[in-house]
């Protein structure tokens, strides 16, 4: 493992936002759900890109909250542009489960 310094840490966005819309990503290579994060006024509303298919519905997921690093730089995933990187758990079988906070949250709030 190679070690993180403190400074390092800091540059990293990784923020609480509330999906709004989620739809299967039909045109995806590897199955994943396309997401409308709402992150607040400050980062606005992002789309990314979730390979979560095992564990979750799209109707199932709008208005859950979610962590996602918002400073990555834009990436084209087929027909869609991902504007951040949802975070999650891999599993032993290689799903994932989301990494969410455990209780509301405002949109935008930084991990401390």
């Amino acid at each position: 493992m190679n070690d993180l310094s403190w400074k390092e840490f800091e540059r990293i966005e990784l923020r609480v936002g509330t999906i709004l819309s989620a739809e299967i990503f039909k045109e995806a290579r590897t199955p994943a759900i396309k997401l409308s994060i709402d992150f607040g006024d400050d980062i606005g509303i992002r789309k990314s890109s979730a390979q979560i298919t095992d564990h979750y519905l799209p109707e199932e997921l709008i208005g859950k909250q979610i962590s996602a690093v918002v400073n990555f730089p834009k990436k084209q995933i087929g027909p869609m542009m991902s504007e951040c990187l949802v975070t999650g758990f891999i599993q032993d079988d290689g799903s994932v489960i989301l990494a969410v906070p455990d209780k509301v949250s405002k949109n935008g709030a930084r991990l401390a």
